[in-house]
């Protein structure tokens, strides 16, 4: 347990530092640079297709040489790096390499970190594992977000304050990573990994292919702080609203995943994908500020509900010597989708209308969760 105390620790530093600036870069973007809607899809589209992409790759590699750390540790620098580019920009291209650097960085680092959590701990405790992980990691998010509201409205707007404070948080993150301990090399390592899609586990296929479809209309949290702006909230107060959904996030991560390890991983996730459609055909309907304070909140049982049992199930289904390659494939199989599912979502926005853009993420919602009780 104390690896996933470490990793956890290290995520909370390095989600401080993301969580101070996520939320100002679409207003960043389209205030400070004069960006569309579109412009934000397409980085954000770009930058996190390039993260999960990159999952399945980083995986295997860490299953092929037995090692997790080195692969973290470059993850995590990356990060930092990627916020040093977002200190210096002056143009949206400034902001999309700042992005895609940064999200490079986490599509190395995740796989190999998760699949450690996993071999730190006992299977029948996945759940309470990943859900004390992602409960740190989002106390992170709620620290950087209040963080981001202070250095945001004590400097006046000034967003390149809060890229520099942002580095600090950051490089804490990669020095606590050095205390954690590999797993992998007390066990004899098998010299010719395969991988068959064939052979995998009929469940963990049916899943990945419904979470493949669900992610089409997933697309980047940005265009729920855009809707906020767009319905009358102040820079400051979508600030705050991004943070009650990390509140939610974290206070439910930790004791969803330990119910998770008890009654199973579906009901959750079948509710899980259920609320997402709700929330977001939510923000197709309603413009009161009321509403959107509660579609916020929502929003954020939904991520606990789904992305730490999420983890435990892959990791959970999959054979021993495939643990990282196939938690990375279900972050690979997301990212195939966050491209277009952005960059679609950039261009209802503009097109037509904001709330098209919510339509189409609520039935994809809908959609994933009537899947998920069918295959799981």
């Amino acid at each position: 347990m104390l690896n996933v105390i470490i990793m956890g620790l290290t995520s909370l530093f390095t989600d401080i530092s993301t969580e101070m600036v996520y939320p100002l870069i679409p207003l960043y973007l389209t205030q400070r640079l004069g960006a569309g809607a579109a412009t934000v899809g397409f980085i954000e589209g770009v930058a996190e297709s390039l993260a999960s992409l990159l999952k399945v790759f980083s995986g295997y590699i860490s299953d092929k040489v037995g090692k997790r750390k080195p692969l973290a540790i470059l993850g995590y620098a990356s990060s930092t790096i990627g916020k040093i580019l977002l200190y210096f920009s002056s143009s949206w291209g400034w902001v999309f390499a700042g992005r895609t650097v940064d999200r490079f960085g986490k599509g190395v680092r995740n796989a190999p970190r998760d699949a450690l959590i996993a071999e730190s701990t006992d299977k029948e405790n996945l759940g309470k594992a990943y859900g004390l992980h992602r409960a740190m990691d989002s106390a992170g998010a709620v620290i950087g977000v209040v963080l981001a509201y202070y250095f945001l409205t004590s400097y006046k707007g000034d967003y390149t304050a809060v890229f520099m404070y942002s580095l600090i948080p950051a490089a804490l993150g990669v020095i606590v990573l050095f205390f954690a301990k590999e797993t992998r090399g007390l066990k004899p390592l098998a010299k010719n990994i395969s991988f068959s899609w064939s052979k995998l586990d009929r469940r963990l296929k049916m899943f990945l292919i419904v979470i493949f479809i669900f992610s089409l209309g997933n697309s980047s949290n940005q265009f729920l702080l855009l809707r906020a702006k767009n319905v009358g909230f102040t820079d400051a107060t979508v600030i705050l609203l991004y943070l009650a959904y990390n509140v939610i996030y974290m206070v439910l991560s930790y004791p969803l995943g330990r119910l998770s390890d008890r009654i199973g991983r579906k009901r959750l996730l079948v509710a899980g994908y259920l609320f997402y459609g709700l929330v977001y055909l939510g923000f197709a309907f309603f413009t009161s500020k009321a509403a959107v304070w509660t579609l916020f909140a929502v929003y954020g049982i939904y991520i606990a509900l789904t992305e730490g049992v999420e983890k435990a199930l892959v990791a959970e289904i999959a054979p021993e010597n495939l643990k990282g390659t196939l938690i990375g494939l279900h972050d690979t199989f997301v990212g195939i989708g966050l491209m277009p599912a952005s960059f679609i979502a950039g261009l209802l926005w503009d097109a037509i209308s904001p709330a098209a853009t919510f339509y189409f993420g609520g039935f994809m919602g809908i959609l994933a969760s009537l899947g998920l009780y069918l295959v799981l």
